[in-house]
């Protein structure tokens, strides 16, 4: 069985001479089959990357894919002796996202995406079975945050919660949070640095101009946010008493017949 490859090795020469860079790109599905029970895989992986040396710079452009594969590949990153760049230059989805951790430095494209999200997986069986699944969701989502962790410094608690909202992440975002390290920009031609006019730098203060804002995108929040809405705008249907309730409701006062004074003046008629 061919096994289908979802990255690709190319050496580019740099400007110095005998200089080989070599480049690492990952697109597209991480492990479209599992590598819970592969061996040929992985270590066809681990050969590629161990065939050369020097530094490497992993690309990444993937929605995610197989959490077993991720893990791996990040480990065989984080234990490789050169200095391993990763740079996101469309999306790290899911599984992607644990493998930009293992870089020693983490760029992003000013128009690349960061997502993270809790583990997911399909069960059958019983009640014992469902418990299974749970509690094996609930370890890898553990050993995801450790790599989340070393990376970004966050607490577990933040990162958990932020897993939860399967939150999504713009450049800015991602470096604002300890995801990535810098923005990647174009180099520019080389020339004398541009200097600030006294007034410019009086407006500022002497101090950087702020940053730009960043955007952080939550599934959940945002769901939260049209139910109160909708809650907001159409009320809540009227809730009918239960028996106890209309037990304690007063009856409605309605007449059950005539007073007295005027069946003794109806009597009164009769009589003559």
């Amino acid at each position: 069985m061919k096994t289908k490859k979802f990255w690709n090795w190319r050496k580019v020469k740099n400007q110095e001479p005998e200089v080989t860079e070599r480049i690492l790109e990952l697109s597209g599905t991480i492990a479209e089959e599992s590598w819970f029970d592969d061996d040929v895989t992985p270590q066809l992986f681990k050969d590629e990357l161990n065939a050369g040396s020097g530094d490497i710079t992993v690309w990444i452009n993937s929605p995610g894919g197989d959490c077993v594969a991720a893990a791996q590949i990040y480990n065989m990153l984080s234990n490789y002796k050169g200095k391993v760049t990763v740079k996101i230059d469309g999306i790290a989805a899911s599984a992607a996202s644990v493998i930009a951790m293992a870089g020693d430095t983490v760029l992003v494209s000013p128009v690349s995406m960061l997502i993270i999200h809790n583990p997911a997986t399909i069960a059958w069986g019983d009640h014992a079975e469902m418990q299974k699944a749970i509690d094996m969701l609930a370890e890898v989502k553990e050993s995801i945050i450790n790599a989340y962790v070393l990376k970004t410094g966050l607490s577990r608690p933040k990162l958990s919660h932020l897993m939860d909202a399967e939150t999504w992440m713009d450049a800015n975002k991602a470096v604002e949070l300890g995801f990535a390290d810098e923005i990647m920009t174009r180099a520019k031609a080389e020339g004398p640095p541009e200097e600030e006019s006294e007034e410019e730098e009086s407006e500022m203060g002497g101090k950087k101009p702020p940053a730009q804002d960043s955007m952080l995108f939550s599934r959940k929040a945002v769901n939260n946010t049209l139910f109160n809405k909708m809650a907001a705008k159409y009320g809540q249907a009227e809730k009918k008493p239960d028996m106890q309730e209309q037990a304690q409701i007063p009856a409605p006062e309605t007449e059950t017949g005539r007073c007295v004074d005027a069946l003794m003046e109806r009597l009164a008629l009769l009589r003559h």
